[in-house]
């Protein structure tokens, strides 16, 4: 039995949207696409992530605030849930007493690949996140036992991917010590 899409006609109506349940949802196109709890090792990549990138943040004393899979994005006329997004001071302050919904692109974002996400997030979120500004965009690829680093170059992303005990280049984090492998052995 095939779902019926919840088709949604503004921004306004997807902030609003309650169908009675727990499930997540992100908006793509004017349709309510669900997504689903990630398994566990989707989950230990992003506690991970979210740890590293704190611990960084701290030694180096940035202005920066990781967040977990809770803050969203608008991209044109969508709203994504990436898995982690690395926000500003600023932004935080910005969502503080409203709905965690960013209107302005933080400088990182990161999406575990799962098998359901993978046209979504090599291909439609990469060009969305490119438009709003995302400086830093990572693909986490469990499935291809990969990590793909999109840096933003004149309004297009330069992507470099990483493998197995490769340190991880970031722009963002430039001290980082992380490894491909210890990513996905999360």
């Amino acid at each position: 039995m095939t779902k019926t899409p919840i088709k949604i006609a503004t921004l306004e109506d997807y902030l609003n949207f309650d169908d009675g349940t727990d499930k997540r949802y992100e908006l793509e196109d004017g349709v309510l696409v669900e997504m689903p709890p990630g398994t566990g090792k989707h989950e230990a990549i992003i506690t991970l992530l979210l740890v590293r990138f704190f611990l960084e943040i701290q030694k180096s004393g940035l202005p920066l605030q990781p967040r977990p899979n809770g803050t969203e994005v608008l991209t044109n006329k969508q709203s994504r849930r990436p898995d982690v997004c690395v926000i500003t001071n600023e932004q935080a302050q910005s969502i503080e007493s409203t709905s965690a919904i960013l209107k302005t692109a933080p400088p990182l974002i990161v999406e575990v690949v799962s098998p359901e996400s993978v046209d979504r997030d090599y291909n439609q979120k990469t060009s969305e996140y490119a438009a709003i500004g995302v400086i830093e965009y990572w693909i986490v690829d469990p499935l291809e036992n990969k990590l793909t680093v999109c840096l933003l170059e004149q309004g297009s992303y330069k992507q470099t991917v990483f493998t197995g005990n490769q340190l991880i280049i970031s722009q963002t984090f430039p001290q980082l010590t992380l490894n491909t492998q210890q990513v996905l052995s999360a």
